[in-house]
């Protein structure tokens, strides 16, 4: 019986795991395999070298962020407004390696500095707008409002958590709350 290899999507996991820590230049093999105990032979069983592993973690964020989570939505069906409801849910409590609001801002900052990492980045964005379009068109007969609904919702999952201001005399979780209110209201 052979030795147990390290799975790909660990070290893909531990590969944003590092670049939410330390942007792109963390992502070095041998520190990922320090990370998982392994030794790093493993990882060229996988990929073919580091640039392919940036690759893989590119993709799986993107399909996360995206199609994961719209076939997670629909698949209970409802109307816009139920959907929508969903998201912000689903949303919400979605932390994981892959989907943290620090791989988020890690990706969007190397995004700043590489072409190729900003048109990934510009395409989960307008696939993520074009799917609050569509359930927010489903109710909002005006294009501009369904516009500027999108903006807020959208700005709210990559913003929220990097406001440190007060909310009043309301918790957050009150002020979220009425956001989303308004946000669903017609």
């Amino acid at each position: 019986m052979g030795a147990i290899r390290t799975p790909r999507d660990k070290w893909i996991e531990e590969g944003l795991r590092a670049l939410a820590a330390g942007g792109p230049e963390a992502v070095r093999v041998e520190a990922l395999a320090q990370a998982l105990g392994v030794s790093k032979g493993g990882f060229y069983g996988y990929f073919r070298n580091r640039a392919g592993l940036l690759e893989e973690m590119l993709d799986t964020w993107e399909r996360a962020v995206t199609e994961d989570v719209i076939e997670r939505i629909e698949r209970d069906g409802g109307d816009a407004r139920e959907r929508l409801g969903r998201l912000f849910d689903f949303v919400g409590s979605l932390e994981t390696r892959v989907t943290s609001a620090g791989v988020e801002l890690a990706i969007r900052d190397w995004a700043r500095r590489d072409e190729g990492v900003a048109r990934r980045l510009r395409r989960a964005d307008n696939r993520r707008m074009d799917y609050l379009r569509e359930l927010y068109g489903a109710f909002c007969p005006d294009e501009g409002d369904v516009e500027a609904r999108c903006l807020i919702t959208f700005s709210l999952r990559i913003g929220d958590h990097l406001i440190a201001a007060d909310n009043g005399p309301r918790s957050r979780t009150e002020v979220l709350a009425a956001v989303r209110k308004r946000l669903l209201d017609q």
